[in-house]
């Protein structure tokens, strides 16, 4: 009988190891691919960035130098126009679904578009953008670049936000409620307040997913080689100008491809840790 004791121990004991053996290496395998692209990134375009290349715009072709500096200024633009776009009304159809529209067809109706246009091409979201604004207009614009970049965002941020509402526990609404605060206050200031870790989470996921996006900025912004701050004017995109200068015959082009390329992850990588440093502050003085 111990014996017996014994062996199922043991067992339970290798089978334990051999679980945590497996969930370390799927956290490697995926922080492996970052790694490798990151350091990748670094070894090719760590070489070209120098000060020229963040207040310099590009150079016409023959001539050496030259940088991004519109184009980064213009990626800035793009990414806070389609935040402004975004994040509101993908926070506020997420809340709908979670709080105030469940059971509803018009519900179902908005979570089955959310769905629907997750999985949409973005160079389809290009084309949208580029029949409905870009056409009427008879020009392209920064404007049209950040309405398409915003629209794919809402989807992402819708379901996130829905999923994380539903994961607060029912006590804490029935809580609110039972203390005589009404339904719309109970959500903004106890639900909401509860899941935006998770919201925020979903909101980094969307920007993170619009902020590397080419195609649609191509039937939309357009590029501009030139400084322009304008949202009703062609703007330059980071985005854009790595795939012009990737594709071209330059090595000079390519090396600034690639610094350019390494920009971008960079942006991306302190914008999302600005925010989650940011909020998860105010979340930590708001427990405290």
């Amino acid at each position: 009988m111990q014996s017996e004791f014994k062996l199922r121990a043991t067992f339970r004991g290798l089978v334990d190891k051999a679980a945590t053996i497996l969930a370390v290496l799927s956290t490697v395998l995926v922080i492996l691919p970052l790694v490798a692209i990151f350091i990748y990134l670094i070894f090719k375009g760590a070489s070209s960035l120098n000060l020229d290349f963040f207040i310099k715009n590009p150079v016409p072709v023959g001539e050496t130098g030259g940088g991004m500096a519109n184009a980064i200024v213009g990626s800035v633009t793009l990414l806070a126009l389609a935040s402004l776009i975004g994040v509101p009304i993908g926070i506020g159809g997420g809340v709908y679904l979670a709080e105030f529209g469940r059971g509803t067809k018009l519900a179902n109706a908005v979570r089955f578009t959310a769905d629907v246009l997750n999985g949409v091409p973005s160079i389809v979201m290009g084309l949208a953008a580029y029949a409905l604004i870009v056409v009427p207009q008879h020009h392209f614009s920064a404007f049209a670049g950040g309405i398409a970049l915003g629209i794919m965002m809402i989807p992402t941020i819708c379901r996130t936000t829905e999923e994380m509402l539903l994961m607060v526990p029912h006590a804490v609404r029935e809580a609110a409620l039972g203390l005589g605060v009404p339904n719309w206050r109970a959500v903004l200031s106890i639900t909401i307040k509860t899941a935006s870790p998770g919201i925020i989470t979903g909101c980094m996921l969307a920007f993170a997913r619009v902020a590397g996006e080419t195609a649609p900025l191509i039937f939309t912004a357009l590029g501009n080689d030139f400084w322009s701050t304008s949202l009703n004017e062609p703007i330059a995109a980071l985005p854009l100008q790595i795939y012009v200068y990737a594709i071209s015959p330059y090595d000079d082009w390519h090396r600034l491809a690639w610094a350019g390329a390494l920009v971008l992850i960079v942006l991306i990588v302190l914008a999302v840790s600005l925010v989650r440093f940011v909020t998860s502050r105010g979340v930590l003085k708001g427990a405290s």
